[in-house]
């Protein structure tokens, strides 16, 4: 299986138009969150038709598996926490997101939501309860994809402190999920000291930052290479999935 990971293109056309021509050269396309962009002057309705029509058209090309960020936050639900409804509509599109579980060959994907306070972390947590059963009894590698990286992890480095979720790296913990396929933090790849690959014991995390022009930085995972390669403006790097993380990283030429 060939994937495609990208994050964070909060409405940027132009990129997302390369996503949509882009999606039918991989088995599996994950979009991990930070569709909208809350800054922007066009209004989040608005915003959520266009990214729509998109989906839909990238998931005419190759399966796709969306989550949500904390940009995409249209909603509150019962427990006054914030929530990005729209997701729903997503999955009238047939694409898995929030909340779903989607399994491909040897492979369990887990989707988990932008979660905002105690009400919707509960949430998360019994998602990921629910699927490491699923998992065990099906012996399945396991990946989720979660907006966030793990706090402490290179793949949160902002330059001067981490941003990464703490509660993730309790769940890394926990469960052991083979791959976390992230965003979020842009900065992380381009700054000394950060990185868009970490190893977490076992576990392999991924973000690929976020960078201007028509081409977002993206993250190729190849299962039958067993490696990963990341793309950007900044250059090209990859690692072994089969050996320890060792740096620097292998350049691409």
């Amino acid at each position: 299986m060939k994937l495609l990971l990208v994050s964070d293109l909060h409405y940027t056309l132009k990129q997302l138009d390369w996503l949509q021509a882009t999606a039918g050269h991989f088995d599996l396309v994950v979009v991990a969150g930070d569709h909208l962009d809350i800054s922007s002057t066009v209004a989040l309705e608005a915003q959520i038709v266009v990214i729509l029509k998109y989906l839909q058209r990238a998931q005419s090309r190759a399966p796709l598996l969306v989550s949500s960020g904390n940009h995409d936050l249209n909603a509150t639900n019962a427990a006054g926490e914030k929530v990005a409804a729209w997701m729903s509509r997503v999955r009238r599109l047939g694409v898995a997101t929030d909340g779903d579980a989607f399994e491909v060959g040897d492979t369990l994907f887990s989707v988990c939501p932008w979660w905002d306070g105690p009400s919707t972390r509960a949430e998360v947590d019994a998602q990921l309860e629910r699927d490491a059963a699923r998992r065990t009894a099906g012996g399945k590698k396991w990946v989720w994809i979660y907006h966030s990286p793990p706090d402490g992890s290179p793949t949160s480095w902002g330059g001067k402190q981490y941003y990464g979720d703490t509660d993730l790296v309790e769940w890394i913990g926990k469960h052991r999920p083979d791959m976390v396929l992230t965003g979020h933090i842009h900065q992380s790849p381009f700054r000394k000291g950060g990185s868009w690959v970490d190893r977490i014991a076992e576990t392999w995390v991924f973000n690929a930052g976020r960078q201007i022009g028509p081409v977002p930085c993206h993250i190729v995972v190849d299962g039958d290479e067993r490696r990963a390669r990341w793309f950007s403006l900044a250059g090209n790097e990859q690692v072994q999935l089969d050996a320890p993380l060792t740096r620097p990283l292998q350049e691409l030429t």
